[in-house]
């Protein structure tokens, strides 16, 4: 990877940069979640003994803490300057805004928790509205105005 100091923003109508992105997710969604898995370790350790520090307050953290660490994980990573989460890198992707602004943390944090609600109701069919969509966006990309291209 390489420092680009005047990164992409907008989405761009070449047909190109769309090309193969939806078997790109998949693969990039499976390398985020091990990677959000791991980083569960470690955070898991950190509540363990805050729930010591905090007479067992801190222990009412674990149910939710796949949850928080995706959030914060997906939030950095996409809401940051690459607009791409570490799977996402790794599969030569990245999430763009169809009206030229960067990405922010927010807005990762919507895109990230529409697509778990529309998930858990649609299963993986969700996938099925790529292959119909231009620009091959699922319908969390178009709730939130997003188009996933390719960066290498």
């Amino acid at each position: 990877m390489s420092y680009n100091p005047n990164p992409l923003y907008a989405a761009p109508e070449d047909w190109r940069a769309y090309s193969g992105v939806l078997s790109r997710r998949v693969f990039a969604f499976i390398l985020d979640y091990v990677i959000v898995a791991l980083l569960c370790i470690p955070a898991a350790i950190v509540v363990f003994f805050l729930g010591i520090v905090t007479l067992g307050l801190g222990f009412i953290l674990y149910p939710a803490l796949f949850v928080i660490v995706a959030g914060l994980y997906f939030g950095m990573t996409v809401g940051g300057p690459s607009q791409a989460s570490l799977g996402m890198r790794a599969m030569g992707i990245a999430i763009v805004r169809v009206d030229g602004r960067p990405m922010d943390f927010i807005l990762a944090i919507a895109h990230l928790a529409l697509f778990w609600i529309l998930n858990s109701v649609l299963t993986p069919l969700i996938l099925l509205v790529g292959l119909f969509t231009e620009r091959s966006r699922l319908l969390h990309d178009f709730l939130v105005g997003t188009a996933t291209i390719r960066i290498g």
